[in-house]
């Protein structure tokens, strides 16, 4: 009769947790954000399930990993409670089976799983692998101070259900988050597209006129770029956009704006900037792409580019697409004038506005 009654509570504590995990499960199924689905995510288990501690933890050097970490840039529960561990860590310790480790014995391997700078008391822990197109991406996590939450002798096959539920709403999340990155930049670049940098400049252009502060805006080309296609190849080509374009990003400030416009040709644009502290940035940008050629399959393929430099001290520029267009009348001044320079046997840098 006792085993009865236990067998009983049992299965009705089953009903209640499987109950549980329907709630949880229904919640995330409707998002389609990073950001929205980890904290959603990781609040509901911890308030449904009286959990007091749930974390993700991913794989480095993941695609996966670097899309969700952009796409919930800005998070602060995901700042907290998302751990980044190495593909060779991760699987010393999970293995490769999508089935979820329930431990509570010798825990201490396992706290390198656990957010960093994040104080956790924890007696057992349960460790469900999640994937992505079939591939193990991390895992979520859950942990109690209790040793007996998550015994190993436990049923876990409710757990590594929400797994793939879980899973499968990571798989819908990242085809809406691409739909939207693409929407709004370059595939090749992953730069900003010329409509939204358009909409940017805009809006920028119209705040430096109200608080009378300065705004410069670089046009940029590529010297040559098609005769790296034609001796080099497209890929060659694609590989050099991406290079420059990363290193603009990587030598502007974060509150600048760098786009791709079109080709082989950027804008940057930089508010509380004037004509001259433009310029000076130039300067920089061009002698780093001098002394530093691009590293091709082995070749060093030297970089050259060009700019067009204009500012809102202007007074002549009335509104935002007439800076973009000064920017590129000087621009094609400068071009001009290096390949006179070129012909003349000159040599030289030359700024956008000297």
């Amino acid at each position: 009769m006792t085993n009865i009654k236990a067998l009983i509570e049992r299965v009705k504590e089953n009903e209640l947790i499987a109950t549980r995990f329907q709630k949880v499960e229904s919640r995330i199924l409707s998002v389609l954000n990073f950001k929205d689905f980890f904290e959603i995510l990781l609040t509901e288990i911890m308030d449904t399930f009286k959990m007091p501690y749930v974390w993700i933890t991913l794989i480095e050097d993941c695609e996966a990993t670097k899309v969700i970490l952009k796409s919930s840039n800005g998070s602060d529960i995901v700042q907290e409670r998302v751990n980044i561990i190495s593909d060779a860590l991760f699987t010393g310790l999970v293995g490769s089976s999508l089935a979820p480790i329930l431990v509570n014995e010798e825990l201490k391997p396992y706290y390198k799983m656990l957010p960093e700078n994040r104080k956790y008391f924890i007696k057992s822990m349960a460790i469900a692998p999640i994937t992505l197109d079939g591939k193990i991406i991390g895992s979520l996590n859950q942990g109690d101070s209790d040793k007996g939450r998550f015994d190993p002798g436990f049923d876990a096959s409710l757990l590594e259900q929400l797994a793939i539920k879980v899973s499968l709403c990571l798989s819908n999340v990242t085809a809406h988050e691409k739909l939207k990155f693409l929407a709004f930049h370059d595939p090749l670049t992953e730069l900003l597209n010329r409509r939204v940098m358009e909409s940017v400049l805009k809006r920028e252009f119209y705040r430096s006129k109200r608080y009378s502060s300065k705004l410069s805006v670089i046009f940029i080309d590529l010297d040559d770029f098609k005769s790296v296609n034609d001796n080099q190849g497209h890929e060659a080509g694609d590989y050099l956009l991406r290079y420059v374009a990363d290193k603009l990003v990587d030598m502007t400030r974060e509150t600048d704006i760098v786009a791709r416009f079109a080709g082989d040709e950027f804008v940057v644009i930089l508010p509380e900037t004037g004509v001259k502290k433009a310029n000076r940035l130039l300067g920089r940008i061009q002698k780093y792409f001098i002394q530093n050629p691009m590293d091709y399959m082995g070749n060093k393929i030297p970089v050259s580019i060009s700019f067009g430099a204009a500012s809102t001290q202007d007074e002549t520029i009335i509104n935002p697409a007439i800076l973009l267009q000064k920017a590129d009348q000087i621009l094609y001044k400068v071009k001009k004038a290096s390949k006179d320079d070129v012909k003349q046997g000159k040599n030289g840098l030359r700024l956008a506005g000297d």
